[in-house]
């Protein structure tokens, strides 16, 4: 691995890339999970909503893999001996999220399993340090499912500072190497991708569902709580889907109360529609980054081509770099000041000058000049 991605994260984990693949309910099973892992990332196998049958199933698929299972936390507290399951299949972390995480991080801190807790706040980052986290996920908004308000380039940094030394991943947005790159220069460890491995060969998708993906974009992507009701999942109010905008969507997203009354068909409508693959009913649960799919492919080309083009990005990046700075140095060694009235007022942004320009090094002066004062707006805060 280039040095340059070696971050917390990778030590810590022991990865080749600092990239994690999310654990997406019914979408990242062992398969997907396993892919992810072995192409040198930590994938995750979605625990999702509880079904104990179809978790045992997937740690199988992911035989000796070095993997990860996440489990949605408020589900998790209904059935706490799944964290059991997970456990006892040595998981290269527990990952936890939407909801407090005190009940489960000391029984993930006695198995001597890492954990890892996904916020979508400031203020909850500082709480799940201090509740056993060991690493931070701070996702934005633009991720696909569920997820908080605030958006990720600005979230990110402000849970790096919150938490410490605490490794920080990116989520929300991030489907290429450009994305992994932007995320380690905001401070981040590394990154967690769920809408990139969405359309793999791996994932748990139907074919229909990933080629709507790939024909996807961020611009046709809604946040709401219609496919929650229709599948009889009671989300806390905070976290909104993200997903496809679809004729279902259109249908029922101004009268959802009425399909909470009428739950009995159009539930049975809805989970035909999944297992079919018809995407006009069923949600293709993708963020604001399935712009970037671009073809259904394997886990490892996902992992590969991120590294490769971050890496691509920041080689370009020190090329252009050093030739400026070979460029201002000629510059400022070759160029001759101007001394005639003309000269100055061919180079003066207000024109001819009224006095002579004399050339002289000024010390360079830190901060604000004495007795100026900056006003910042008054900020509204819009709550999570």
């Amino acid at each position: 691995m280039p040095s340059a991605l070696k971050t917390k994260l990778t030590e810590m984990l022991g990865l080749a890339a600092p990239i994690m693949s999310a654990p997406m309910a019914g979408i990242a099973g062992g398969a997907l999970a396993a892919a992810v892992s072995r192409a040198g990332g930590l994938g995750l196998i979605g625990g999702g909503y509880g079904d104990r049958r179809w978790l045992a199933r997937e740690l199988d698929i992911a035989a000796d893999a070095d993997v990860g299972v996440g489990f949605i936390t408020w589900a998790l507290a209904r059935d706490p001996d799944l964290l059991s399951l997970a456990i006892e299949r040595r998981p290269r972390a527990v990952f936890l999220s939407f909801g407090d995480i005190d009940q489960f991080g000391p029984i993930v801190a006695r198995a001597g399993v890492p954990l890892i807790a996904q916020v979508q706040t400031v203020a909850a980052a500082k709480m799940a340090v201090a509740e056993g986290a060991q690493i931070i996920v701070a996702q934005g908004t633009e991720a696909g499912g569920h997820g908080g308000m605030r958006a990720s380039m600005a979230l990110v940094p402000a849970v790096v500072d919150a938490v410490g030394d605490i490794p920080v991943v990116a989520a929300g947005g991030i489907a290429d190497g450009r994305g992994l790159l932007a995320s380690l220069i905001l401070g981040a460890a590394g990154v967690l991708c769920g809408t990139a491995f969405y359309a793999t060969h791996e994932s748990l998708a139907h074919s229909n569902v990933k080629e709507a993906a790939v024909r996807g974009s961020g611009d046709d992507t809604v946040r709401g709580s219609v496919f929650d009701v229709v599948r009889g999942y009671h989300w806390p109010q905070q976290w909104k889907l993200r997903s496809l905008e679809n004729e279902f969507y259109r249908t029922w997203v101004s009268k959802e109360e009425l399909l909470r009354t009428d739950q009995s068909d159009q539930r049975k409508l809805y989970f035909r529609a999944q297992k079919n693959g018809d995407t006009d009913t069923a949600a293709v649960i993708v963020g604001e980054a399935v712009d970037l799919l671009h073809q259904i492919e394997p886990a490892s080309a996902v992992i590969a081509r991120m590294t490769d083009q971050a890496m691509a990005h920041l080689s370009g990046f020190a090329a252009r770099s050093a030739r400026q700075s070979e460029a201002d140095i000629g510059q400022a060694t070759n160029q001759a000041y101007p001394t005639s009235e003309s000269e100055q007022a061919a180079l003066s942004p207000f024109g001819r000058t009224t006095t002579p320009l004399h050339v002289q090094t000024l010390p360079k002066q830190r901060g604000r000049p004495r007795g100026s004062r900056r006003h910042p707006p008054s900020k509204s805060r819009t709550g999570d």
